[in-house]
């Protein structure tokens, strides 16, 4: 979004870089749904974070709007993944389930145990913002 509104070339590269480290990171699991922390010690066993796939897809599908190079295509199919991932019984909320939610399985603060495998409205917020914005892009092709 800073590059989309300032046209500084160096956002738009720092996102390159941080979408590089996401889909290229060792740890990242096959349906796209990141644990809490890339990092954390108990993986595979350790939470998913559907506020940070939701979040994330949300980036990817702008980024690939925004990078014309050979790898907007990329972006796009892992924003793809990730909401495919989030849409899938594992995190989508059955109606009249989850408080009223969206999805579920997100982190706010593992850390300090505060909302781990929760409910999150910027959960919700970034899921359903992805998904316009995926919408958008077929709309426009």
């Amino acid at each position: 979004m800073m590059y989309r509104e300032t046209g500084n070339p160096a956002y738009l590269e720092q996102a390159v870089r941080v979408a590089s480290f996401i889909m290229n990171h060792p740890n990242m699991p096959k349906d796209k749904v990141p644990y809490w922390d890339f990092n954390a010690p108990d993986i595979p066993n350790a939470k998913r974070d559907a506020s940070a796939a939701a979040v994330m897809a949300s980036a990817f599908v702008e980024l690939s709007q925004l990078d014309n190079t050979d790898k907007s295509e990329s972006y796009l199919r892992f924003a793809e993944e990730q909401i495919r991932s989030l849409t899938s019984p594992e995190y989508l909320a059955e109606v009249g389930t989850n408080g009223g939610f969206i999805l579920k399985h997100s982190v706010g603060n593992h850390n300090k145990n505060s909302e781990v495998d929760a409910p999150l409205t910027y959960a919700d917020y970034y899921y359903v913002e992805a998904l316009l914005r995926l919408k958008e892009v077929y709309h426009e092709k």
